[in-house]
């Protein structure tokens, strides 16, 4: 089994239509539509899971052509990168606030 990153997808597109779409190279075991976590709408990405012969097809074929009025990039998906568990985290409030001191610091 091959794994598959679509990107540029319409915020529209549907798992049936990846679906449709893939499978005209070959089974095609699963289709991952990302999502957000709070508004539920599509991130514009999906992942295809199908075997191997017809994924390398889909992916020559179908790279850069237009679905949903979008020109897709299709290739193979990398693995996804560890993050350290309770790590630093990037952004959001609190943590180092610089020069302003305390309680009765600056106001901002």
């Amino acid at each position: 089994m091959k794994n598959i990153y679509v990107g540029n997808l319409s915020f529209k597109t549907t798992q049936d239509e990846l679906r449709d779409t893939f499978a005209q190279f070959g089974e095609v075991s699963s289709v991952n539509i990302i999502t957000d976590r709070m508004t539920g709408q599509s991130k514009g990405f999906a992942f295809v899971e199908m075997e191997d012969a017809g994924a390398q097809a889909a992916i020559d074929k179908l790279n850069q052509t237009d679905l949903g009025g979008r020109s897709i990039t299709v290739n193979e998906a990398r693995p996804r990168e560890e993050r350290p568990a309770g790590g630093p985290r990037r952004g959001g409030f609190g943590g180092d606030r610089g020069d302003r001191g305390g309680y009765g610091g600056g106001r901002y």
